[in-house]
C-alpha cells in the first residue's frame, strides 16, 4: 500500500474517516477520542507518516490484539514506535472492511511505555526485584519449577496460558505443561468468561464455538442479543448489526442494563441479573405451546424436543415476570418475532455465561435456536462474541486446557492421549487437571505449590481478589511472563519480559473461527522475547530438545495433531486470507457456517436438554440489598495493562465508577461524582457515582478495568458453574453508602449510554 508524501493525502483520509463517523459508532468513538487525546495528535500521526518515504517505514498487515472481532489493518512503524493504523485492502479484512474501533486505531502507546518490561527480573535475598540476564532468570525458573516437580510431582504445578498470545504460542504452552512440567493443570482466561459457552454448545451441538460467519449478522431477519454491550465491547460487530436493523431486521435485546445497542432495538427488555434461563425458557415455552416451532427441523435434526417441551412448562407468565422482571407481553412479542423470522442469529457474551449456572443458560439458548430451526442456514446460528483477541484459538482450539488437547481432543481418551504421548515423547496422565478457578482453591490446600502465569493478570481478574492475592503471595514459586510488572507479577519470584503482538509473527483465531495472520512490524523492545522463544529456551534448559525455527513450523506440528486445523498453514492463510475451522486438509476450503448438514455429535443431531429453574448462588437480602453486576467500557480493556498507558484513553475514562439508578441515588442522597462505598461479604471498594437510568433500581454496575478499585474484591471465588467452573462475576449481593472524600471525575463515559457486559 502506498503512503503519500503529501500531508493532504493522509489528512484527507483522516477527514474522510471523521465524516464516516456520522453513520458508524466506532468512528463516532474515534472522533471523541480525537478530542480527548493530546491536541493535534491525529495530525501528528499523519504528519509523521507523510514526512517519511515509504521505504523508510515498516508496514505490515496484521490482526488486532484487543478483542476477538478479528479486525485487520496495516500498521506503520519506524522501528521504534507504531506511527499509524490504516485500513488494509477490504478483501483482506473480511470482518471489518475499513472499520476499526478506537483501541485498534490508537491504542499503541503501551508498546513504548516507560514502564515496559524489557529485562528479566529476579527477586533477591532482600525480597526486592533486580535486573538479571536471561541466563540467570531462566536458570532460576528451571530450578524453581523443577524442584517442585521432582519433589512433589508435576501435579503440584500449574500453568495459566495467555489468550493474548498467538495460536502457536498457546500450543506450546499446553505442550510445555504436559511434557516438561508433567501436569494437566493448564488453563486460561476462557475459564473466567466463555467456558460455560463451550460446555453448553459442545453438549448440544458438538462444537463449543460460534456456528455463524460474521456476514450472517447482516443477512439475518432477526437478531437476539443478551448479556452483550455490543457497541462498547465489540463496536465493529455492533455497526454491522445496526446496519442490518436500519435495513429492516428486528433486534431484540435482553439485558439488566439499557446498553447503547438497546437504543437501536425493536424491543428492549430489562432482566434481573442471574435469571437468564428463566426468560429464555419462557420464550421457548410460548413457541412450542403455540406450535410456532420448526417441526421439520425438530423432527429430522434434533433429539430431546419432548423433554424440552415438558421442562419449559414451569415457566408461566406470573412466575417469569416476578423472577426476571420481564412482562409476559414482552416474552410473547420476542417469541413471535423470532418464530416469524426466516433467519435469526442468537448472540451473547458474558452477561449470559459468567454465572454459577452459565452452562444451563447456554443450553437453554441452544434449545431455543434449535426448536426454531435457526441453524446451518445463511443468516442463522449462534454467536458467542469472544472478548480477548485470541481466546477462541489460544484459549480453546490450541488445547491449553486441563481436559483437552488441541482441537478439543479428550485427555481421557486413551487413543488420543497415546497420539500426543508419541508426538511429544512423554507420558501424560489420563486424569484431568485443575481449572484456573480451581487452581487458586487447591493452592489453599497445598495441592498446587508453583505456578507459571503467562500474559494473565490473575491478581485482578480472578474472582475474590483478596483470596487470589493471598494465594499468589504464599506459593512456593511463581514465575510471571508479561509486558509489564503487573499486579500479578509483583508477587513473582521471576518475571520474564514478553513481546507484544506487533513484535512477533503467528496467527490469531477470531470469534467466528477465522484463523488470520499476525505479523511482526517492529522488533521486540529491549531484551524482551516472544513467548514461543522463551518457552523453547526454558524447555531446553529443563532437559528437552525443542528446535522450532519459527512459528510456521509450530503450526505445521499443530496441523499434524489437530484435525480441525489439518489444512491451516501460514502459507495458505497468506495466499487465501483467513481460514475458518474446521479445515480438514490442505484441499479443504474451510467452513463458513457450522451444521449445514449435520451436528458434530455421535448421532449427527442437536441433542437438546430440558433446563429447569436456577437462581444465583447469592441473592440480595436486608443486609446486602442490591445486585452488583460487572462489565467493560469502550475506552478500556480488561485489567488495563495496555489501555491505562494510552494518555487519550485515560483522559476519557480515568477511573472506575458505579452506575446507580436515580431512584436509588435519591434514597441514599447520592449525586453523580459523589464517592460511594460498595461492599459485599468479601470486601469493599470506593468509586465515584454515575447516576443513570441505564441500570434498574435494585441493581448497580461497576466496570472491571482498574486496579485502584479492583471490583473483583467484591466477587465470589467459591460458587462456580459445576460443569465449566466459571465464576459468578455478574451477580454479587452488595450494599452501598456515601463515602467521605472529594468527588472524582467519572469521565466522559457518563455522557454515553454504554458501559458494559463484556
Amino acid at each position: 500500500m502506498a503512503v503519500s508524501d503529501d500531508l493532504d493525502g493522509v489528512a484527507g483520509y483522516m477527514q474522510q474517516a471523521r465524516e464516516q463517523a456520522m453513520e458508524n459508532v466506532e468512528h463516532v468513538a474515534e472522533g471523541v477520542a480525537a478530542e480527548s487525546i493530546p491536541e493535534g495528535k491525529l495530525f501528528e500521526i499523519a504528519q509523521s507518516v507523510g514526512d517519511r518515504r515509504l521505504e523508510e517505514l515498516n508496514v505490515a498487515d496484521t490482526t488486532c490484539g484487543y478483542c476477538a472481532v478479528g479486525c485487520r489493518f496495516d500498521l506503520y512503524s519506524d522501528g521504534e514506535e507504531i506511527l499509524a493504523a490504516r485500513p488494509t485492502a477490504e478483501e483482506d479484512a473480511p470482518v471489518n472492511g475499513i472499520s476499526t474501533c478506537v483501541k485498534g486505531k490508537f491504542g499503541y502507546d503501551f508498546i513504548n511505555s516507560d514502564d515496559r518490561l524489557t529485562t528479566p527480573l529476579v527477586r533477591d535475598e532482600t525480597g526486592a526485584f533486580r535486573e538479571a540476564s536471561w541466563d540467570e532468570a531462566l536458570t532460576r525458573v528451571a530450578e524453581g519449577l523443577g524442584a517442585i516437580r521432582d519433589e512433589h510431582g508435576g501435579e503440584a504445578l500449574s500453568l495459566i496460558a495467555s489468550s493474548k498470545a498467538t495460536n502457536e504460542e498457546n500450543y506450546l504452552m499446553g505442550k510445555f505443561a504436559r511434557q516438561v512440567l508433567g501436569t494437566n493443570s493448564v488453563d486460561n482466561c476462557n475459564r473466567l468468561c466463555h467456558s460455560s459457552t463451550v460446555a453448553g454448545l459442545a453438549q448440544t451441538y458438538g462444537y463449543g464455538a460460534a456456528s455463524i460467519s460474521t456476514d450472517d449478522l447482516e443477512t439475518a431477519d432477526c437478531i437476539l442479543l443478551t448479556g452483550s454491550n455490543t457497541t462498547e465491547a465489540h463496536p465493529v460487530l455492533a455497526t454491522r448489526i445496526k446496519q442490518n436493523v436500519r435495513d429492516g431486521a428486528d433486534l431484540l435485546v435482553f439485558d439488566p442494563r439499557e446498553v447503547q445497542i438497546a437504543e437501536y432495538a425493536t424491543q428492549y427488555s430489562r432482566v434481573n441479573p442471574g435469571y437468564d434461563a428463566v426468560w429464555i425458557n419462557a420464550v421457548t415455552r410460548h413457541i412450542v405451546n403455540n406450535d410456532l416451532h420448526d417441526e421439520e427441523f425438530v423432527a429430522e435434526r434434533t433429539t430431546g424436543f419432548e423433554e424440552v417441551k415438558e421442562s419449559v412448562q414451569e415457566f408461566g407468565p406470573d412466575r417469569v415476570e416476578e423472577v426476571t422482571g420481564v412482562p409476559h407481553e414482552e416474552v410473547v412479542s420476542a417469541a413471535e418475532t423470532i418464530a416469524a423470522a426466516d433467519r435469526c442469529v442468537f448472540g451473547w457474551t458474558l452477561g449470559l455465561t459468567e454465572h454459577s449456572h452459565g452452562t444451563e443458560n447456554v443450553i437453554a439458548m441452544a434449545n431455543l435456536a434449535a426448536v426454531t430451526g435457526n441453524l446451518g442456514k445463511p443468516g442463522t446460528g449462534v454467536s458467542p462474541f469472544r472478548g480477548q483477541n485470541n481466546v477462541q484459538g489460544g484459549g480453546g482450539d490450541m488445547g491449553p486446557l486441563p481436559d483437552n488437547f488441541p482441537g478439543y481432543q479428550d485427555v481421557a481418551d486413551d487413543e488420543v492421549r497415546a497420539k500426543f504421548e508419541d508426538a511429544w515423547d512423554c507420558d501424560i496422565s489420563g486424569e484431568y487437571g485443575y481449572y484456573t478457578t480451581q487452581m487458586f482453591l487447591e493452592a489453599d490446600k497445598g495441592t498446587i505449590r508453583g505456578m507459571y502465569i503467562i500474559g494473565e493478570n490473575s491478581a485482578l481478574s480472578e474472582p475474590g481478589v483478596n483470596h487470589a492475592e493471598e494465594v499468589l503471595e504464599n506459593l512456593e514459586f511463581l514465575v510471571v511472563q508479561d509486558l509489564f510488572v503487573t499486579e500479578t507479577a509483583k508477587f513473582a519470584d521471576v518475571v520474564l519480559p514478553a513481546s507484544s503482538f506487533v513484535e512477533k509473527t503467528g496467527t490469531f483465531t477470531n470469534t467466528d473461527r477465522t484463523v488470520q495472520m499476525v505479523k511482526q512490524v517492529m522488533p521486540p523492545k529491549g531484551d524482551s522475547r516472544p513467548d514461543w522463544k522463551i518457552l523453547q529456551d526454558l524447555a531446553n534448559r529443563m532437559g528437552y530438545e525443542w528446535d522450532y525455527e519459527d512459528t510456521a513450523e509450530v503450526m505445521a506440528e499443530v496441523n499434524s495433531l489437530t484435525p480441525l486445523y489439518g489444512g491451516v498453514s501460514h502459507e495458505r492463510i497468506e495466499a487465501e486470507g483467513g481460514l475458518q475451522w474446521p479445515c480438514w486438509d490442505e484441499d479443504h476450503p474451510g467452513t463458513t457456517r457450522l451444521y449445514a448438514d449435520e451436528f458434530n455429535t455421535e448421532n449427527g443431531k442437536a441433542n437438546l436438554q430440558g433446563i429447569g429453574y436456577s437462581e444465583p448462588a447469592e441473592t440480595p437480602d436486608e443486609e446486602y440489598p442490591f445486585t452488583l453486576t460487572t462489565g467493560r467500557v469502550l475506552y478500556q480493556y480488561h485489567t488495563g495493562t495496555m489501555t491505562h498507558r494510552e494518555e487519550g484513553i485515560m483522559q476519557y475514562t480515568p477511573s472506575d465508577f458505579i452506575e446507580i439508578n436515580p431512584e436509588t441515588a435519591t434514597n441514599y442522597g447520592i449525586e453523580s461524582g459523589d464517592m460511594v462505598t460498595v461492599e459485599s461479604r468479601r470486601g469493599a471498594v470506593t468509586v465515584p457515582a454515575q447516576v443513570t437510568d441505564r441500570i434498574g433500581p435494585d441493581s448497580v454496575f461497576v466496570p472491571i478495568h482498574f486496579a485502584e478499585s479492583a471490583v473483583n474484591r467484591l466477587t465470589d471465588e467459591e460458587h462456580l458453574d459445576p460443569q465449566a467452573a466459571t465464576p459468578e462475576y455478574k451477580v454479587s449481593a452488595v450494599r452501598i453508602s456515601p463515602a467521605e472524600g472529594e468527588p472524582e471525575p467519572v469521565g466522559a463515559a457518563d455522557t454515553e449510554a454504554g458501559t458494559g457486559d463484556d
